[in-house]
């Protein structure tokens, strides 16, 4: 009798899929550091977030909105000009979500007034869950919650758009803002001969009445589907920001022609293009001249989304390694319990710690700011050192995940394939690495005495950690050197672990522990699993990390 194989042979040896999970309360650093930083409160609201965010519907709309990434529509059927973008159903239903908890507009009260109270803690906590599902469609949704900051500077321009802003209605009709029961923002800031140098932009705006017509191009607008940008254009005294709505106040569809979608690496689902003004329809936010100072208020919270957003796709990259290392056999034992695996991932789960507390920290940091000096001087100090070390560590974390995975890791089936062709976008959007160490440098020139003041608070908060006292006189000493460009990136990377090691301290003190142990008091391995921890410790680490 012949042998035959069977049509449908059992499946061994593989983890079952980690979906239906609570994103919040299985993740047992995010809860502390969330109240440690005065969200304890908002626990159920987390929890209700983290169970919707973690169930097999969302990781599946995630897919669905990767795998169908948006088409651009220029024309419609009898040749009228509507450049339009459309997308796949799980698309608006991911955006649907965001907007309903308020990822947009939390931070802000129905006037455009900071909210306070804890409300940047508690909206970074849902958008670290939201990013570990799908992070594509949190660009317009970062860019709409950032846009109020700039808007600001125009009150007139803001009271009206803020009543439909502060909307938990999501409404993605292609009709004027006005008739819309939600809107979304996006930015046009880059050109085609400089990116960073946004003062060489030649985009032009001339004054009409009380609005101005804008002619020129951007090489990347981000979020060509939002009802309206905020653009850099050069008028009469200078660089200017210009709010630029999709529809003229008669109701015709601007003279906002795109040209094309990139076709980017990864944050496929979400959609950035290349796009002509002629002649199209803005009115002035801030004074003419001052464009660079006004759209800062906005990219000062981008900036701070980039980091959230790398720290949760490192979360998710940890729990899917650790998820599949503890059903996975090999020699007799479980990966998990492998002497050498373990110490991987107990690395990573000591990284991610760190970033969680850090970022929650920073965001405690845009919560306080208002009304406490010190806070407002550690905001403007850190936020360019956290964005650069959050989001420069993170494409290599998600490596080591998928490497954790074997094969299972490096197949589109993966959601660690779309992390990882995620994450350098971050470092890239709202500055690159090096205009991140550009801005430690200023913010030292222009305010040294409160960043040193900061610099002495994480000394206080670091007393008694290994490699602390070193690493505070190390970053001192190189960033106030003649020459301090030239070394910047050692001093601001020195000077993240230091604030990371200060934020852990007080979630987790003997995870801060080690973490100052293996960061900076000794040379750092450049890979993970090379940081010599306990095995109490490494058990320590991933049971917080993903509970069993």
């Amino acid at each position: 009798m012949t042998n035959r194989i069977s049509a449908n042979p059992a499946v061994l040896n593989q983890s079952p899929p980690y979906e239906d999970v609570d994103l919040f309360a299985s993740d047992r650093p995010l809860v502390e550091a969330v109240a440690l930083n005065e969200a304890s409160s908002a626990y159920v609201e987390h929890s209700d977030f983290g169970q919707l965010w973690g169930s097999a519907a969302m990781t599946e709309r995630g897919r669905l909105a990767n795998e169908n990434p948006p088409q651009l529509k220029t024309f419609d059927a009898r040749g009228n000009r509507r450049d339009e973008v459309e997308f796949h159903p799980a698309y608006h239903e991911l955006m649907g979500h965001s907007v309903a908890a308020g990822i947009h507009n939390s931070t802000w009260t129905k006037t455009g007034a900071p909210a306070g109270r804890a409300s940047e803690v508690t909206r970074a906590a849902k958008f670290y869950m939201a990013a570990q599902v799908e992070t594509g469609h949190l660009c317009p949704i970062t860019m709409t919650r950032a846009s109020v900051a700039a808007l600001a500077a125009q009150p007139e321009v803001l009271a009206q758009v803020m009543p439909v802003i502060a909307s938990r209605d999501y409404d993605s009709r292609f009709v004027p803002w006005s008739a819309k029961r939600g809107m979304t923002l996006g930015m046009g800031m880059t050109e085609k001969q400089g990116g960073t140098d946004v003062r060489s932009n030649i985009t032009a705006a001339t004054r009409d009445g009380e609005a101005y017509r804008i002619s020129g191009h951007k090489w990347f607008m981000s979020a060509p589907m939002c009802d309206a940008f905020l653009v850099l254009a050069q008028a009469d005294d200078g660089l200017s920001c210009f709010f630029m709505p999709r529809f003229r106040p008669d109701g015709s569809v601007n003279a906002i022609e795109l040209q094309r979608l990139k076709n980017k690496v990864g944050n496929r689902s979400n959609a950035s293009s290349e796009v002509e003004f002629k002649d199209a329809y803005a009115l002035r936010v801030g004074e003419e001249g001052k464009g660079i100072r006004t759209i800062i208020q906005m990219v000062q919270l981008t900036r701070q989304d980039c980091a959230i957003a790398c720290a949760g796709l490192m979360r998710s990259g940890l729990v899917h390694a650790l998820h599949h290392a503890r059903h996975r056999g090999a020699f007799q034992k479980h990966l998990a319990d492998q002497p050498m695996m373990q110490s991987v991932l107990a690395d990573m789960a000591l990284h991610v710690e760190a970033c969680t507390a850090l970022v929650m920290r920073l965001c405690r940091a845009f919560d306080r700011a208002p009304e406490d000096p010190a806070e407002a001087a550690y905001l403007r100090l850190l936020t360019p050192v956290v964005k650069y070390w959050v989001c420069k560590t993170a494409p290599g974390f998600l490596y080591e995940a998928m490497e954790c995975m074997g094969g299972n890791g490096y197949v589109e089936e993966s959601i660690l394939a779309r992390h990882y062709r995620e994450a350098p976008v971050n470092a890239i959007w709202e500055g690159s690495g090096n205009v991140m160490c550009l801005d430690v440098l200023r913010a030292l020139g222009r305010d040294g005495e409160a960043s040193i003041a900061v610099l002495q608070e994480l000394v206080d908060e670091t007393r008694g950690l290994p490699g602390a006292p070193d690493a505070a006189s190390f970053v001192a000493r190189t960033l106030l050197r003649p020459d301090s460009e030239r070394v910047a990136r050692q001093a601001v990377e020195s000077l993240a672990m230091l604030a990371a090691a200060a934020a852990l301290n007080l979630v987790h003190p003997p995870h801060a522990e080690a973490f100052a142990k293996t960061r900076l008091d000794s040379a750092r391995s450049t890979m993970y699993g090379g940081a010599e921890l306990t095995e109490a410790q490494s058990r320590g680490l991933l049971g917080r990390a993903l509970p069993q």
